[in-house]
C-alpha cells in the first residue's frame, strides 16, 4: 500500500486531481487540462504514476511544479479574507439570503432569490469562458455597500457586467430606463455605467459597462444605448468572441490586481 489517494476538485471549470498523503500533505496533482503531473517530491514518482494511472489520458508530462510567475507569487501572498476569486456567482445575496430566509410561507417568491438564481445562471456560463483564457470575478464588493455582479477580463478586454433577473419577461430598454414586465421603468443604465467607471478607475483600464438580460422572453431595444452592451444570457457567448485587446501575461496581472479586496476600497 502506498498510503497516497486521489482527490478531485474543480474549480472555475478546471479540473485537478490532487494525491495526497495519509497526513493531507499534497504529494502531487494531475492538471488535465495542461497534461501535467505535478509532483512535489521525486521521491514517490512511481507510487503517483500507478495510482494516476487509470486518470491520466493523452501525453502527460512529469516533473516538479513551474517556478511561480510574478502574477502568481503576488497571490500567494494574498491573504485568504481578502481574495475575492472564490466568491461565488451571486456570493453576497447568497450570504443575505442564509442570514435571514424570510417567512417560511410567502404569497410571492422571495425577490432575492430570484436575483440569485439569474446570477448563478449568469455567473455559470462566464465561467466557462476559462478556457479560452477569459477570467471571471464575482459580488466583487464596492465602497458603499454596492457590487459589481461579475467583472470578466480576457482576450477581449474587461467588462462589468450587472445581471437583470426578468424570468419569462419582456425587458424593454430606452437609455438609460429598463422596464420588467409590468415593473416601473428605472434608469439601470446609470448604475451599470457607474459600476463600469468605478472598475476602471480601480483598474487603470478601460471597463466596458454590460447588462445581462437573465431568462427574458424578449428584448426590446428602442435604441442601441450610448456604450452599455445589453446581452440576453443565451447570447453571453458573444463577449468570449472578442480579442486582440490583450495579451495572456496582461489578463493574469489584471486578473491578480482584481481580486485582492483592497483594489476596490477607494473607488
Amino acid at each position: 500500500m502506498s498510503g497516497l489517494r486521489v482527490i478531485p476538485t474543480w474549480r472555475h471549470g478546471r479540473e485537478r486531481l490532487y494525491v495526497c498523503a495519509d497526513d493531507g500533505r499534497n504529494v502531487a496533482w494531475y492538471d488535465r487540462d495542461a497534461g501535467r503531473v505535478n509532483l512535489i517530491s521525486d521521491a514517490r514518482r512511481d507510487d503517483v504514476l500507478t495510482l494516476l494511472g487509470p486518470f491520466l489520458t493523452g501525453d502527460v508530462t512529469v516533473g516538479p511544479p513551474p517556478v511561480p510567475t510574478p502574477v502568481e507569487l503576488a497571490r500567494l501572498a494574498l491573504h485568504p479574507d481578502d481574495d475575492l476569486a472564490p466568491n461565488r456567482p451571486g456570493e453576497a445575496l447568497q450570504i443575505a439570503v442564509e442570514r435571514d430566509p424570510g417567512p417560511a410561507r410567502r404569497l410571492r417568491t422571495d425577490p432575492r432569490r430570484r436575483a440569485l438564481e439569474a446570477e448563478q445562471s449568469v455567473g455559470r456560463a462566464l465561467d466557462a469562458f476559462e478556457r479560452a483564457g477569459w477570467r471571471t470575478l464575482h459580488s466583487v464588493p464596492l465602497p458603499g455597500g454596492a457590487r459589481i455582479h461579475h467583472l470578466l477580463i480576457g482576450p477581449g478586454g474587461l467588462y462589468a457586467l450587472h445581471t437583470l433577473p426578468a424570468r419569462k419577461q419582456r425587458v424593454r430598454v430606452a437609455d438609460p430606463m429598463v422596464a420588467a414586465g409590468r415593473a416601473e421603468p428605472s434608469p439601470l443604465l446609470r448604475r451599470v455605467r457607474a459600476d463600469a467607471s468605478r472598475a476602471s478607475f480601480a483598474l487603470t483600464a478601460e471597463v466596458h459597462p454590460v447588462l445581462a438580460v437573465a431568462g427574458a422572453a424578449a428584448v426590446d431595444v428602442t435604441a442601441a444605448p450610448r456604450d452599455v452592451r445589453v446581452v440576453p444570457d443565451t447570447e453571453l457567448q458573444s463577449l468570449a468572441r472578442t480579442g486582440g485587446v490583450l495579451k495572456p501575461a496582461d489578463v493574469e496581472a489584471l486578473h491578480a490586481m482584481a481580486r485582492d479586496r483592497h483594489t476596490w476600497l477607494r473607488v
